[in-house]
């Protein structure tokens, strides 16, 4: 359970960060300015709060899983619920709190650790390695939704494609679809999309009295 969960909070963690900052190595210059624009929209809010659902489909394997979940964002830190699991990233640190387990695992981000996701590298996470070009223009439920294909150029990536829709209208995404090439697609779409909420100054502050049965976890 936990194997799951932590593979599909890692993607979620991923597709968040590629929200905040949408840029691409770009060979199509229509696709790249939308991009652009997009970037500059959500750069422009102080802070993001969105809900969301995530598909899991396989036919092969027979696999078919929805789930709901949010996540708010203010700069580089986060809170993400998804599937009873929260993480919270204070800039530092990240602190998964599983209620089935008590259990709260502590764990420092190393920024130098090339395979460490952390909303700073998504600034520069999509500058290079896509092929990128303009795809499909759907109207799903009275709204233009402008899909962007992005292909990874390394051979060794087990992901197909990517589509990125995005809003005509807003500059805000509506959906992504990730498709790998054994046929594993995941589906992440936006229910809910609001800016500049009143937030905490403490929104993103484990507070360790909240869960005085849990055992604590610490990795490093």
């Amino acid at each position: 359970m936990n194997k799951i969960i932590n593979t599909m909070t890692k993607t979620l963690q991923i597709t968040f960060l590629f929200l905040i900052s949408l840029f691409a190595n770009a060979q199509d210059k229509e696709a790249k300015d939308l991009l652009n624009q997009v970037t500059a929209k959500i750069k422009s809010y102080d802070n993001i709060v969105i809900d969301f659902k995530y598909t899991l489909n396989n036919a092969k394997e027979n696999i078919n899983q929805d789930s709901k979940g949010n996540v708010t964002m203010k700069g580089n830190q986060y809170i993400l619920n998804f599937m009873g699991v929260t993480k919270i990233f204070d800039g530092k640190k990240t602190y998964t709190i599983v209620p089935e387990d008590e259990e709260v695992t502590v764990s420092t981000v190393n920024e130098k650790d090339d395979n460490a996701i952390t909303p700073s590298k998504m600034l520069t996470f999509f500058n290079s390695g896509y092929k990128c070009s303009m795809d499909d223009l759907q109207d799903i439920k009275g709204r233009k939704i402008q899909y962007i294909k992005l292909v990874p150029m390394n051979a060794k990536d087990q992901r197909k494609e990517i589509l990125l829709g995005i809003d005509v209208q807003t500059k805000h995404i509506y959906n992504l679809i990730e498709t790998g090439k054994k046929g594993t697609k995941t589906t992440l779409t936006v229910n809910s999309f609001k800016t500049n909420q009143p937030l905490s100054k403490n929104q993103f502050i484990f507070v360790a009295s909240k869960y005085p049965n849990y055992y604590i976890n610490k990795l490093d």
